[in-house]
């Protein structure tokens, strides 16, 4: 019987040219991290490829599980492996391609081969033929109505003949795609318990950055009061994508009760965001972050108007990145389902911009227009008292579970505790 690993074929890192060495390195480390409570016999590269070939007792199931949640990953399948060098090594991928396909349902079938090592000496076309003839003559005599169909068939059996082992498989699953953790740089998300923010900061964890979170809450502590419950929810279902996180919670009514009182009422919504924006701003610098993530849908509010994004995000000089600008909000939730933030923004909370609510929120503002809104508040006090009431929270994921270090150490003394560039 042919023994059984699963085979994983990465998405962009081929085209990294001489750092191609880097994004591998990343993607392999990231692969060991994620399997690391799983019983593996050892991972090897044969060619643009990783096989992982799994202990006899390891379950399948949650390593599959595991993997949909390791970016770079372009698909991988649950593939056997047959040794190489026997007297007929052809009939071998005959009868292995037959054990795969013989259990599944299906009226038309393709077989595809892919042959990485020059040195095997039947050619790609010859094996296709030949598996392919074998697969149609067994799957007629035992009485299915099937057909070979190269074109979309029901069913594609795949061969690998790799510089190891061969390798065949007939179920693809795809991965996430994108760019290995953590390659990319430092990023800062407004994360504010809703679809959008989860998501926009999946999006830019998915390009391989390292994703810090910011919360800004109102109200009351318990469940359906606070909206804090639901953001550590959301950082604890992100974070196995990057491995480690952190969380900053902003307590942010005393600042928008300022608000309220000195600025225009139309303005207030907007310079709610500007203020949620600087405090951002001071956390991303001590994050060593180079960009602020938001997760704004041009046009879908009255907030996020052209003109009003424009206006709001002037008020810092870090970056802001709107990764679901041109998302609607059907597409924005088919991620959130995908990623299983769906359920958890969905719960009740309490979200601190529905607090004194204009009536009539301005709807095409300019930068001076909000400039003029702000002239009767003491910006920098306001950043300052939102600053010293922040507190920070750890994440990491180790061995399969998610672990929350509490704090509430205020942030303005974390500058004495900087990480070194670049690590996560």
């Amino acid at each position: 019987m042919a023994k059984r690993a699963i085979v994983v074929h990465y998405h962009e890192l081929w085209l990294k040219g001489n750092n191609r060495n880097f994004f591998l390195g990343k993607f392999l480390l990231a692969l060991r991290r994620t399997l690391e409570q799983f019983p593996i016999e050892k991972i090897r590269q044969p060619g643009d490829r990783v096989v992982i070939h799994l202990a006899e007792d390891t379950p399948v199931e949650p390593v599959v599980a595991a993997l949909g949640r390791v970016m770079g990953i372009a698909y991988f399948a649950e593939a056997r492996i047959i040794g190489r060098g026997s007297s007929d090594d052809l009939e071998a991928l005959c009868q292995a391609a037959w054990a795969e396909v013989e259990p599944l349902p299906f009226a038309s079938f393709a077989v595809r081969a892919k042959r990485s090592d020059k040195s095997f000496p039947v050619r790609t076309s010859e094996i296709e033929a030949r598996v392919g003839r074998f697969l149609l003559d067994r799957l007629r005599a035992a009485g299915r109505e099937v057909r070979v169909k190269l074109d979309e068939p029901d069913l594609t059996c795949r061969i690998e003949i790799t510089t190891g082992p061969m390798l065949v498989y007939a179920h693809k699953i795809s991965g996430p795609g994108g760019l290995p953790a953590n390659t990319t740089g430092r990023m800062l998300c407004l994360l504010s318990g809703g679809y959008d923010s989860a998501v926009a900061a999946y999006k830019m964890m998915r390009r391989g950055a390292h994703v810090s979170f910011v919360h800004f809450w109102g109200g009351g502590a318990r469940p359906g009061e606070s909206s804090v419950h639901v953001a550590r929810s959301l950082v604890e279902q992100l974070v196995p994508y990057q491995f480690t996180a952190k969380l900053y919670i902003v307590p942010f009514e005393p600042i928008q009760r300022e608000i309220a009182r000195a600025a225009p009422e139309s303005y207030r919504l907007l310079l709610y965001r500007r203020m949620m924006l600087r405090i951002a701003e001071r956390i991303a610098r001590r994050e060593r972050a180079l960009a602020i993530i938001a997760g704004d849908s041009l046009g879908q509010v009255a907030s996020q108007t052209l003109q009003n994004m424009v206006a709001v995000g002037a008020a810092s000089s870090v970056p802001v990145f709107r990764p679901l600008a041109g998302d609607d909000k059907q597409e924005i939730m088919a991620i959130a389902r995908r990623i299983g933030t769906f359920d958890i923004s969905a719960e009740p909370f309490h979200d601190c911009c529905s607090i004194l609510l204009p009536r009539s929120p301005a709807l095409y503002a300019s930068r001076g227009d909000l400039d003029q809104a702000e002239a009767g508040l003491d910006v920098p006090e306001l950043v300052n008292v939102g600053m010293n009431a922040t507190t920070v929270e750890r994440y990491a994921y180790t061995a399969g579970r998610v672990e929350r270090a509490e704090g509430d150490q205020p942030a303005t003394t974390l500058a004495s505790r900087r990480s070194p560039a670049g690590s996560a």
